[in-house]
């Protein structure tokens, strides 16, 4: 079961995605939501979010803060003139709160290949801290060119 919900649990939620590009006019200070998916795996809570054109170590920050995880990051416009783009840029925010048991000494991250996976180990304890920043590694097997 997801820990998610919205999106693909609900039979509405493909037709507020398709509705969400024109309505993002009205709210133009707000920062693009994050498409997750999410799923507990061998006692741990795995976060993937489709993130792609980023650098990892620049433009993605993971933290974790009283059981709450937010993914944030940047995508910047290149300064080339386009014909057309339908790219999203800007900031780009998503929060999700953690499941119960979720041990926040330890949670790693991973970027490759536009997707940043979350682990969040599964323990007992889980009991919430002051808040802390993630490291998010690269796939260095990934060629971005």
């Amino acid at each position: 079961m997801s820990m998610l919900a919205h999106g693909a649990q609900s039979p509405f939620g493909e037709v507020v995605e398709w509705l969400e590009a024109p309505w993002a006019v009205l709210r133009p200070s707000a920062s693009h939501p994050i498409r997750v998916e999410d799923y507990v795996q061998d006692g741990s809570y795995i976060i993937r979010a489709e993130i792609p054109g980023v650098d990892p170590e620049k433009d993605i920050d993971v933290t974790v803060t009283n059981g709450i995880l937010t993914i944030r990051a940047e995508r910047r416009e290149d300064e080339i003139t386009k014909h057309h783009s339908e790219f999203r840029y800007g900031t780009f925010r998503r929060s999700l709160t953690l499941p119960a048991g979720a041990d926040e000494d330890r949670i790693s991250a991973w970027y490759g290949h536009g997707v940043l996976e979350v682990t969040v180990q599964l323990s007992d304890r889980g009991a919430p801290m002051s808040g802390r920043k993630i490291p998010v590694r690269q796939d260095h097997h990934i060629d971005p060119t």
